[in-house]
């Protein structure tokens, strides 16, 4: 088997391979084909003895938030398997060459939608739980009213605005990917009258206060309107929105509503009975890191502040050692740790998907000393992470 980056016809072919496992159709091979050969992602394969393509994974390059300062990250796509390969250890190799590659090419951590946790554990990835959904009749949001003005956007029409507003609204929660003005047009493009697609931006008077974009999806006997990505500035565009979704009372059934962990919708809602609200929550994303030292150095310290942390990796054998992290400085030691982790565990602690405390409840996550420290370094932290690879 050979493993490595692709090119040209060979990114053409692992189009092919992807649409094969995900049951998708190609309309205009031919299109596709021009499209494919002039990308300039990182598109890994496998390749059997006889050069069949049989396996491809995507990295796809991110800069991502992280205690205010933004990393590379890497945002894992595509993986795809011809069936006739599967079982054949393809996927296995690819990770094995690409994760180390990552390391290499300056990446801090790798991150991905997983189908199967158990499979991505494999590789050193840990599940991140970042956000509630919460569905509910638009009644519930009667007390709520937005008097101000309401943009659709249409093809063709500035982005500028919706792009600055997200990444203010985002640079406060980690993982958040740092979007530019294509990846925000990625968000707003569709038809609205063709694909069901709407994209508000909310202002009060001239100032964009909060935007909201939602699908409306075909149900009996009443239509779902779906949130599909948000963002505000303080609690006066966060009731914008609450308010803008409150005018759809004639028009929708049901509303479903996602909203970033730390903002517990049923804590603060004014609504008659919150017993109308389903919440409901998904493990849907998962986190490698891939540089221990650059990470250590980006989280958050007390000013002040020193521990000593050991970390163990299977596939890049540069984290594995003991280091001491102030909050200047992170430098390999030959010390007792304060804290044993695995990579696994490192990524839930340090982008505040869990605490300490929820991470002792790991096999792999020992507390030595120096408790008092570590508590006020590894803490549950808002999470944000609305793009999709």
């Amino acid at each position: 088997m050979e493993v490595r980056l692709l090119k040209d016809q060979e990114r053409f072919d692992a189009a092919l391979v992807s649409h094969v496992a995900f049951h998708m159709r190609m309309e205009d091979p031919e299109k596709a084909r021009e499209t494919a050969v002039k990308e300039t992602l990182q598109d890994w394969g496998a390749f059997d003895d006889d050069g069949t393509l049989m396996a491809r994974i995507i990295n796809n390059q991110y800069e991502c938030w992280l205690d205010g300062k933004t990393v590379r990250n890497g945002g894992i796509g595509a993986v795809s398997t011809l069936p006739e390969y599967r079982n054949t250890g393809s996927i296995r190799e690819i990770f094995q060459a690409l994760i180390p590659h990552a390391y290499a090419d300056g990446e801090v951590i790798s991150t991905l939608y997983p189908f199967s946790h158990a499979f991505y554990r494999k590789f050193g990835y840990e599940t991140v739980c970042w956000k509630n959904t919460y569905t509910f009749a638009p009644g519930v949001l009667k007390n709520y009213r937005f008097n101000g003005k309401a943009l659709l956007w249409k093809p063709g029409d500035p982005s500028k605005a919706w792009t600055a507003l997200y990444n203010r609204f985002a640079s406060a929660y980690n993982l958040a990917i740092l979007r530019n003005e294509e990846a925000m047009l990625e968000h707003l493009k569709g038809e609205y009258y063709k694909d069901r697609k709407f994209c508000y931006l909310l202002c009060d008077g001239s100032r964009p206060i909060a935007y909201v974009i939602f699908q409306d999806i075909r149900h009996d006997p009443a239509a779902i309107l779906e949130v599909k990505d948000l963002a505000w500035e303080g609690r006066t565009g966060f009731e914008a929105i609450l308010g803008f979704l409150a005018r759809f009372s004639a028009d929708y059934g049901t509303i479903r509503l996602f909203l970033p962990r730390d903002l517990e919708l049923l804590n603060l809602i004014r609504c008659p009975n919150a017993y109308e609200i389903e919440k409901t929550s998904a493990q849907n994303y998962m986190i490698r890191i891939i540089n221990a030292v650059k990470l250590l150095e980006t989280i958050c310290k007390p000013v002040g502040s020193r521990f000593v942390i050991q970390v163990t990796d299977d596939l890049i054998p540069q984290n594995n050692g003991t280091w001491a992290v102030t909050d200047q400085a992170v430098v390999p030691i030959d010390e007792a740790p304060d804290l044993t982790v695995s990579e696994r565990a490192l990524g839930q602690l340090a982008c505040g998907a869990v605490s300490l405390n929820e991470a002792e409840y790991r096999a792999d996550t020992v507390v030595h000393a120096n408790r008092e420290v570590l508590e006020q370094v590894f803490t549950r932290k808002p999470i944000l992470v609305e793009d999709h690879f």
